[in-house]
């Protein structure tokens, strides 16, 4: 193992702005330096999370899109996607069914569908906080200042925007007519308006490379998220990128146990995209510092037809049986259900229910009798 990589490693757990060219070295990681660097993150997770696995039930309620970037299915200029919008009672019926299945968060997400205005997403909310105990996190993109006032006003607790590549070239590239300091300025308003912010990139993408990702992470430290959703790129058919390769699995789990070193009090996802690539990476990724799984509620007619990208997985199967299959893995890894809202470190400890973390030291790890990992004094 190289000298330099563990003396990145340990300025970065210390805490402080991490070093740019300690991210990219730590993103080329050789075998053992890559098993060191997913032990680690695993540590930091453990020590600021917790043993927690949190579930985040997605409700994709419109697949209609005004942008047309290049690497997503949505985008407007796909005339071969039909397009489908839930009205609000099917969505507060599945929030419904959300809380019944036991999960206290849900995701209202959609394209940038401006038919659904900030009014119609606030009676949503409202609706669902009068008949449901659940914290509700939006991801419908860019809005005005004071359209995301009244989201906030109405009751949602988080917000999700990911900004995809902190290079401005390359973000107004995928992105046509779009530019990356308005998508910026858009996460300034969230943490103004009070919202617990998400953001989150591609890895992948054509032009980028390990330096333009620690940039990503370097913003994510910088804005202070709270959530960070990592995933790979997977090309769609009938997008522009379709020819281009997926995103390597390999190199998503160093960006996110690099992300759990920089943002260690971020709930990071172990990913759909990941798992839709591999079926062993949804449990890698939460051995390498991810908390937080997604599973799909969006009605099954309608499920197929959210192709960001195709052949997510779980398309068809019962959300019950998914999340059955899910607390068997986290059984098998020594981890456990959240039982609470999932909400942030900063807002807990806002709110005194929040200790401080016992410090991270580098090294190997061996099973205790009840298979979970314990630091070798």
């Amino acid at each position: 193992m190289r000298k330099e990589f563990k003396e990145a490693l340990e300025r970065t757990i210390r805490g402080g702005r991490p070093r740019h060219e300690d991210l990219v070295l730590l993103l080329q990681g050789e075998r053992k330096e890559e098993e060191l660097l997913f032990l680690t993150a695993d540590q930091v997770r453990e020590r600021h999370m917790g043993d927690e696995i949190h579930l985040r039930g997605i409700i994709e309620f419109s697949n209609h899109c005004r942008n047309d970037c290049e690497y997503c299915g949505l985008r407007r200029s796909n005339g071969s996607l039909p397009r489908y919008r839930l009205s609000t009672e099917m969505i507060v019926q599945v929030a419904q069914k959300a809380e019944k299945m036991g999960l206290r968060t849900i995701v209202l997400q959609s394209g940038e569908d401006l038919a659904y205005s900030a009014e119609r997403i606030a009676e949503a909310i409202e609706e669902i906080k009068e008949r449901s105990d659940l914290a509700i996190t939006l991801s419908v993109g860019e809005r005005s200042r004071e359209e995301y006032e009244r989201m906030k006003e109405a009751g949602a607790d988080r917000f999700l925007l990911k900004f995809e590549t902190s290079d401005p070239d390359l973000f107004s590239s995928l992105r046509p007519r779009t530019r990356l300091q308005d998508r910026l300025r858009c996460l300034e308003w969230l943490r103004e308006t009070g919202f617990q912010v998400g953001s989150g990139n591609i890895v992948g993408l054509p032009g980028q490379d390990l330096k333009i990702l620690a940039d990503d992470l370097l913003l994510l430290r910088d804005l202070e998220v709270e959530m960070a959703g990592i995933g790979p790129f997977i090309p769609h058919p009938q997008t522009p990128l379709g020819g281009h390769p997926a995103g390597s699995i390999s190199t998503t789990l160093r960006v996110l146990a690099v992300a759990r070193l920089t943002v260690p009090e971020a709930h990071l996802p172990a990913t759909t995209a990941l798992a839709t690539l591999s079926a062993a990476a949804r449990e890698r990724a939460l051995c390498s510092g991810a908390n937080v799984i997604m599973p799909n509620l969006t009605p099954r007619a309608y499920r197929e037809y959210y192709q960001i990208y195709p052949g997510r997985i779980h398309l068809r199967e019962d959300p019950e049986v998914v999340r059955e299959s899910i607390v068997a893995m986290a059984y098998s890894l020594g981890r456990k259900i959240s039982a609470d809202y999932g909400h942030s470190v900063r807002y807990l400890r806002r709110h005194g229910s929040l200790t401080s973390p016992s410090p991270v030291k580098i090294g190997p790890r061996q099973k205790t009798h009840s298979g979970k990992a314990t630091t070798k004094q």
